[in-house]
């Protein structure tokens, strides 16, 4: 029947349509991930600001960061070895609220240098009426590579592991 041919024939129309649309968007994705990966290969050597209660210290240099606080005071800082031991322990004033930023110079309480390697880092923020809150800390880290993956683009921070771009603060 006339009827019944024309709504087949609108049935194979849609199928075609949509067959169509499925070619479109996988070549769409693939330019998507082509283009990740040329974005991603533009930071290789940049420095970014990440979220990280680990910081990479190398053969020569300190290290920074930074941390965000809900208002004036001071920072202070515990810096622990492999084991967990605290080698090194700073404060920093904060201002006001907003971003605090430190650096560790890479020695221990006693001036040492220390060995290369990853080390922890934790934050205290004190108020000016004393109260005492932990907050999170970031870290600097140098982009080495970048590897996409099925769940985005991941930088590969020395001594921090891989990092998703997501998780990136700041890019210098």
């Amino acid at each position: 029947e006339n009827s019944a041919f024309l709504g087949q024939l609108a049935q194979f129309s849609t199928v075609q349509g949509i067959e169509s649309l499925n070619s479109r968007v996988d070549a769409f994705s693939a330019a998507m991930g082509s283009d990740q990966m040329l974005r991603g290969a533009a930071l290789v050597g940049r420095q970014v600001l990440v979220p990280s209660t680990r910081m990479a210290l190398g053969e020569s240099g300190g290290t920074e960061g930074a941390v965000a606080v809900p208002d004036a005071g001071s920072v202070q800082f515990t810096v622990t070895d492999a084991t967990g031991r605290t080698v090194r322990e700073f404060t920093v004033p904060a201002a006001r609220a907003g971003e605090v930023p430190f650096a560790w110079d890479g020695t221990d309480a006693s001036g040492q240098r220390l060995p290369p390697g990853s080390y922890g880092i934790a934050a205290r923020h004190t108020a000016s009426d004393g109260t005492a809150k932990a907050v999170d800390t970031c870290v600097r880290g140098t982009v080495q590579s970048v590897t996409v993956g099925s769940g985005g683009l991941f930088l590969d921070l020395p001594g921090l592991g891989n990092v998703p771009l997501d998780y990136v603060l700041r890019i210098s």
